[in-house]
């Protein structure tokens, strides 16, 4: 009797269908305003204005209905500050009411003790509160005076609401790499969880880059680090060019760049980006507005369709490292004016070195948000004492 069974399909490795692309991100960051109270020395959008072009309520939700049917389960909404939109808590909730769940990243300006206790009884709504100093000495050197005191206020905030597992999005630099152990145990301190993530010289970062980025000694420092904590810690991938430091699969996460693969940016006019930290018209994929939808351009645009076709290492090609770091960060590489297909700025093995000590042209963002000329110095902005509603006033 001959069997009519058929071989088993073989399925493509999950990095390999990642490399290719998927049908909708799983990596999708919005940010909805450039409006904020502070003004960050290394803020990768250069946010302080906002833009008069910003996408009304309604295009906001028509943008949540079309992550529905592409069944994207959830967005990381960010800014600026995107708690100051009067809309935001309405969009929050039409996005969860449509099966969208909500991640938004806050300086914790408008977390206040009844806003903490409405987001701890959602169960589609997780915070990530921005902190670059274990003290405020550290923090507010970089994210202005008083913003330290702000965002644990929110914490505790959050804590006393009974809000599960907040996160505390912490952005390593040369000035705070020795408080990682602080970090955590101030993440403990209020029931959060500690991501850590990378410094890219994008936006206003590309100012200050080259004062903030770790030392070549912290990387291998932040690296030892991460393979004792990794476990507790989140990363969101932004480490990946340290993988050349030890054994492969010794970081967690993936180590490969995503960008406009699994991940992409929608700015708040509307413009959809390859990367959250690469905004700049050579990573511009198309609009929202003017390109039909969402899905079209995630789908179609031909910067996508070129992202997703086989990678050359190019320089990287023959270095031993390359299957664990895969080059390192497009961003990084693009703002410090290295060559897309050479090692990324800050290699471990130093291949970066000489192309960085030499000539280079280094791009400039497109569009700049800061409300002063002054790049290099946080501000903390004052708002209004917070409306009984929040739809009622726009504090910027």
């Amino acid at each position: 009797m001959t069997s009519t069974l058929k071989a088993p399909t073989s399925v493509p490795r999950l990095v390999d269908q990642f490399e290719r692309g998927l049908d909708a991100p799983i990596c999708l960051t919005w940010e909805l305003t450039y409006a904020c109270n502070l003004a960050c020395v290394h803020c990768l959008s250069s946010s302080g204005k906002r833009d008069p072009r910003e996408l009304s309520t309604e295009q906001c939700k028509a943008i949540i209905d079309e992550l529905e049917r592409m069944q994207v389960f959830y967005v990381n909404i960010g800014g600026g500050e995107p708690t100051v939109r009067p809309d935001f808590w309405e969009l929050v909730d039409y996005a969860t009411e449509h099966h969208v769940g909500v991640k938004f990243s806050t300086n914790g300006v408008r977390i206040t003790p009844e806003v903490a206790a409405r987001l701890a009884a959602s169960d589609y709504v997780d915070v990530q509160i921005s902190l670059d100093g274990a003290t405020a000495e550290i923090n507010d050197a970089v994210r202005g005076t008083g913003s330290f005191d702000m965002a644990t206020r929110a914490l505790q905030n959050l804590r006393d609401a009974g809000f599960v597992d907040a996160k505390i999005s912490v952005v390593v630099t040369r000035h705070n790499v020795d408080q990682l152990d602080d970090f955590k145990a101030l993440a403990d301190r209020y029931g959060a969880t500690l991501r850590i993530t990378r410094l890219r010289p994008s936006g206003r970062g590309a100012d200050v880059w080259d004062e903030l980025h770790p030392t070549a000694a912290q990387q291998v420092q932040l690296y030892d680090w991460l393979v004792a904590h990794g476990e507790r810690v989140l990363t969101g991938d932004s480490f990946f060019h340290l993988s050349g430091l030890g054994e492969p699969g010794a970081l967690a996460g993936l180590n490969l760049c995503g960008a406009g693969r699994v991940v992409c940016l929608i700015d708040p006019v509307g413009d959809v980006y390859a990367c959250p930290f690469a905004i700049h018209d050579k990573f511009l994929a198309g609009n929202i507005l003017s390109d039909n939808g969402f899905r079209n351009v995630w789908q179609n645009a031909d910067l996508f369709r070129e992202l997703r076709e086989p990678q050359s290492a190019g320089a990287c090609g023959s270095c031993g490292h390359y299957d664990a770091c895969r080059g390192g960060c497009m961003a990084a590489k693009f703002f410090t004016g290295l060559p897309l297909d050479g090692p990324d700025p800050e290699c471990v093995q130093g291949h970066s070195e000489r192309a960085l000590a030499g000539s280079r042209e280094v791009p400039r963002p497109a569009v700049d948000h800061s409300r002063t000329g002054k790049r290099t110095e946080p501000v903390l902005i004052p708002l209004t004492v917070p409306p009984k509603k929040f739809c009622n006033e726009s504090p910027v």
